[in-house]
């Protein structure tokens, strides 16, 4: 049984796929890919969609908001500072957390929009 989803012919558009792939040689895809992977995990997205609406947190509002220990906060956002996600600051005996970057609130930001547009893995 042929699948749907599956060319039944083999037609190499070369243009296309010379292009594409020294593009694709040119970046560096592992970093990227470590970005979506530090944001895979459930409390991690959680805390960084709370530092994309509010510019700064510290560690103990973190724990509170997604209901979690102070030192599985802390894990997870040293986690995201590992990988340039988040960055902080000490004020006295309390750590702020914010997000590195625009780009970081941006990436964020957008997951949440596509995932209320409706739009869900394998659906087209």
């Amino acid at each position: 049984m042929a699948k749907e989803d599956v060319c039944k012919v083999t037609c190499v558009h070369e243009d296309k796929v010379e292009r594409i792939s020294t593009d694709i040689k040119e970046r560096d895809t592992m970093t990227a890919a470590k970005i979506f992977k530090a944001l895979s995990e459930d409390t991690r997205i959680k805390i960084a969609y709370a530092l994309s609406i509010e510019e700064e947190l510290c560690v103990c509002d973190v724990s509170n908001i997604v209901e979690c220990t102070v030192a599985t906060a802390s894990h997870h956002l040293r986690l995201l500072r590992n990988m340039g996600l988040a960055k902080y600051r000490k004020e006295g005996k309390l750590v702020y957390y914010s997000l590195d970057d625009d780009h970081v609130r941006k990436i964020i930001q957008m997951a949440f929009s596509h995932a209320e547009e409706g739009k869900h893995l394998g659906t087209s």
